[in-house]
């Protein structure tokens, strides 16, 4: 055990002597992804930058263009159409439980994200291949390192019960974190900072060890709200989500700085030498019994007796969203769906191709009714081919009578949890998104406010084959 385990271990220990009682009732915080342009004691909301829940152009094209390399290999990493396409899990006993079991091994149970993926047969079982690598006490910083036993592990036992190698390797998702933290935000030596940094090693360990590994998603923590120990209650579990928000922006502010490092915390993780993309995965916070924008609600049952871990129900929950998560992002699509979805990427000049401050019509007025929806058609419009699957734009809003968020996703599908930008009233706003077309080559925007309307504008940059 390293001095900084055994410094932790010592506190939670001597936590643990004084903590018989159940925690305080804990204060109220606002979920990252509906914080929009709000901020937590200075730290600005939204799962990405500028307040928004999706990746800005750049970021996302760089992803779309890595996940079209995923493809089946063979045990020696070589293109193979017979061969396998790994998703590995790495954590802690939350994510075990989540991703498959509490013990981490196979069968999977069958609330849990495998056994729901499993079951599902919009799901490629052809060639991918779930393989759990999470466990119990398996903290971030067992896993910091290329020498941490858990890789030699994860190769030994998991990814060989899988019939599977390390070269196979070329999608993980983590969910990581610390056993008694002690310090939280503003403050300078908080815990999360600390997990930042280490997830930055994390992703380079990654990295070293799975040589084809493309795609990285991290997820941060469920509501620790109804915790009965020390082990990681709130802020701790809501804080977590900031460490993956600034741990994904290290990585664009890097690329967009020449490569040069933006974040020390994060350290090197320019994705065009020895880092691999990385992403949200599901954001699974929400604080407690007081429902997200889309919904989500943790109560007592989804708990076990520590208020920490997932009961079944839980572990059902997550499982759920990691499923809806993997099944519509675009970056995972291209290989996680049985009818694929891979997509190149094709520029335009940039074009507006709708503005509904314009004369009413198909692309135009009026303006964006409140909790309604407005379907366009964009296939046909501004140079983007009746062949195309999704386009990159610049979305702005502005004129809106209340507070909200705009929701636009491929038309004749489900709503999202999440926005595409938040605004405030009276507020232009602008955001970089990557938005799938539906099958008629449209999308559908929903105007997510108590009441009123806002204007919407699209500009198209290019599109996606």
């Amino acid at each position: 055990m390293r001095p900084g385990q055994r410094d932790r271990l010592a506190a939670l220990l001597a936590a643990a002597l004084l903590f018989a009682a159940p925690l305080a009732a804990q204060p109220s915080y606002t979920p990252i992804s509906d914080l929009g342009t709000q901020t937590y004691l200075g730290f600005s909301g939204g799962l990405y930058e500028s307040g928004t829940n999706t990746p800005p152009a750049d970021h996302a094209a760089a992803g779309l263009t890595r996940a079209a390399a995923v493809t089946p290999l063979d045990a020696s990493g070589s293109p193979n159409p017979a061969g396998k396409i790994v998703l590995l899990s790495l954590g802690m006993s939350n994510t075990t439980q989540e991703f498959c079991s509490q013990n981490g091994l196979t069968p999977c149970n069958s609330w849990t994200f495998v056994g729901q993926a499993l079951a599902d047969p919009a799901v490629n079982h052809a060639t991918l291949f779930l393989v759990n690598g999470a466990r119990s006490g398996q903290t971030a910083a067992s896993w910091d390192s290329t020498t941490d036993p858990n890789y030699n592990r994860v190769r030994d036992t998991d990814l060989a019960n899988a019939g599977a190698t390390e070269a196979q390797v070329q999608v993980a998702w983590v969910k990581v974190a610390n056993p008694g933290p002690m310090m939280s935000l503003p403050a300078a030596g908080a815990d999360a900072y600390t997990l930042e940094t280490q997830m930055g090693n994390i992703v380079r360990a990654l990295r070293t060890r799975y040589a084809n590994l493309r795609l990285v998603f991290l997820s941060s923590r469920i509501y620790a709200g109804y915790a009965t120990t020390m082990l990681n209650p709130e802020p701790y579990a809501y804080e977590s989500g900031f460490a993956v928000k600034w741990l994904i922006q290290a990585q664009i502010d890097q690329i967009r700085n020449g490569g040069t490092v933006v974040d020390t915390r994060a350290g090197d993780l320019n994705y065009n030498t020895g880092a691999p993309w990385i992403g949200w995965g599901a954001y699974l916070w929400a604080d407690g019994t007081t429902p997200r924008s889309d919904g989500l609600i943790w109560v007592p049952a989804d708990l076990e007796g520590d208020g920490t871990h997932p009961s079944q129900s839980g572990e059902q929950k997550v499982g759920g969203l990691l499923l809806s998560f993997f099944k519509s992002d675009p970056v995972s699509r291209p290989w996680f769906l049985a009818s694929g979805g891979g997509a190149s990427l094709h520029t335009v000049s940039p074009c507006r191709i709708l503005d509904t401050r314009g004369p009413p019509g198909p692309l135009g007025g009026p303006g964006l009714s409140a909790n309604t929806d407005r379907t366009f058609v964009l296939r046909g419009q501004c140079g983007v081919p009746l062949s195309a699957r999704a386009v990159a734009v610049n979305l702005t809003v502005t004129g809106a009578t209340a507070a909200g968020d705009l929701r636009a996703y491929p038309g004749g599908t489900l709503l999202p949890a999440i926005s595409s930008i938040n605004y405030g009233a009276g507020q232009t706003r602008a955001n970089n998104a990557i938005l799938l077309l539906g099958a008629a080559g449209d999308i559908a925007v929903r105007c997510v406010q108590t009441s009123g309307s806002v204007h919407f504008v699209l500009d198209v940059a290019g599109y996606f084959e």
